[in-house]
């Protein structure tokens, strides 16, 4: 029970919650802008995330509140009535609608407040855990037979299709299927899922938020996607494939000039190798070789700074930052890109050192403190005992 969202609730709506639910945020190990692509990916889920508690309500009136965006006070839309309004209930408003596209009526209202720990823009994935945690909430308020993986599929739908952004499935899977100590080896073809432990007592998962705020809806996400889908196309035309990442890299060198576009050329080079770099990277952890593990970090944002350009100077700086330090073992960019964090592997016992180094080197290069997280590996979206006393 997380007194917090209770007390929160209470204090915005009067009365007790009849339900507390919570979402994970997200960090990507390794693979990413591969989901879109038909590839694998190797995310895990964090223990920052988002809260909510909320209850029906007797009438047809939905009403949303939010700790992170005070603001905006409380918003309130009819069930007749619900549209998008470039806010942040624009979120659990198109998880809604998504659950009446797909058969899920919602017959009255209801109040739900929200609060969470992740940073807003930091690419920890706050905007699939809010969606995820919506449809916990929906499921456990109106009793509806939703899966887990199902939640992920309406997430990624809401988003697809009302939002906007043509993400793929990776966010919205980690929050909805985490596993505490866990690493999810997701193939996003076919949703076949695989969890890997994450050897922490060799390697301690350490975050850095570069605090620039990015956003996927009005950043380049959309165009990547396209340069992507040019690419296909055209490979297509020489050989039948159903996505990009179902060519290995031999395969790719052999047809990557019927890509006429040099730079959609690069954007599928960087989405079939980093698909290559996840499997091995999975199991060079498997097999205890975090070494190697971080040299595919490192690998792997390389070919997002040069092939698939969604680094920025902040992300490049800490990651050229991170792998010129004794201990580090590997560190990448991860998320959609232009802004947010870094994933960085360090050995347990320098944690400390690593944190105040990457803090000091970048006040002196950008004139402001990153915040730095240790990650708590944390299991999936689920709704939280409720407190009866």
């Amino acid at each position: 029970m997380n007194t917090t969202v209770k007390a929160l609730f209470e204090s915005v709506f009067g009365g007790a919650a009849e339900l507390e639910g919570f979402a994970p945020g997200r960090v990507n190990l390794i693979g990413e802008h591969t989901d879109y692509n038909g590839g694998r990916v190797f995310p895990c889920a964090l223990n920052l995330g988002i809260f909510c508690a909320a209850r029906k309500r007797g009438d047809n009136t939905l009403r949303f509140y939010s700790q992170n965006f005070p603001d905006d006070g409380i918003i309130d839309f009819s069930l007749g009535n619900l549209r998008l309004c470039n806010r942040w209930t624009d979120y659990p408003v198109a998880v809604i609608k998504t659950f009446a596209a797909m058969g899920y009526e919602i017959t009255h209202g209801a109040e739900l407040a929200f609060c969470g720990n992740l940073p807003d823009g930091s690419g920890l994935s706050s905007s699939a855990a809010l969606e995820v945690l919506t449809g916990v909430m929906l499921k456990g308020l109106y009793g509806f037979s939703v899966t887990a993986q199902e939640l992920a599929v309406f997430g990624q739908f809401a988003e697809n299709r009302f939002i906007g952004v043509n993400c793929g499935i990776m966010d919205q899977f980690a929050s909805a299927m985490g596993k505490k100590d866990c690493a999810l080896l997701l193939d996003t073809a076919t949703l076949a899922l695989e969890y890997a432990p994450v050897p922490q007592n060799k390697a301690a998962v350490v975050i850095v938020n570069s605090g620039v705020k990015h956003s996927l809806a009005s950043s380049a996400y959309n165009d990547r996607r396209r340069e992507c889908e040019t690419a296909l196309a055209q490979i297509n035309e020489v050989r039948k494939t159903p996505s990009l990442c179902a060519l290995t890299p031999d395969e790719f060198e052999a047809l990557q000039q019927t890509v006429t576009d040099s730079v959609c050329r690069r954007r599928a080079k960087h989405a079939v190798y980093e698909n290559a770099r996840v499997t091995e990277a999975a199991n060079a952890l498997k097999n205890g070789d975090v070494a190697r593990f971080g040299e595919l970090m490192k690998q792997s944002h390389v070919s997002l700074r040069d092939d698939y350009e969604v680094s920025c100077e902040e992300l490049d700086f800490l990651a050229e930052c991170a792998w010129n330090m004794e201990n580090v073992l590997g560190a990448r960019m991860t998320g959609g890109g232009f802004g947010g964090c870094t994933v960085n592997l360090v050995q347990p016992g320098s944690v400390d050192r690593f944190m105040k180094t990457i803090q000091t080197e970048y006040q002196k290069q950008f004139g402001k403190t990153p915040a730095v997280y240790t990650a708590q590996i944390s299991g999936g979206a689920a709704l939280l005992p409720t407190d009866k006393g």
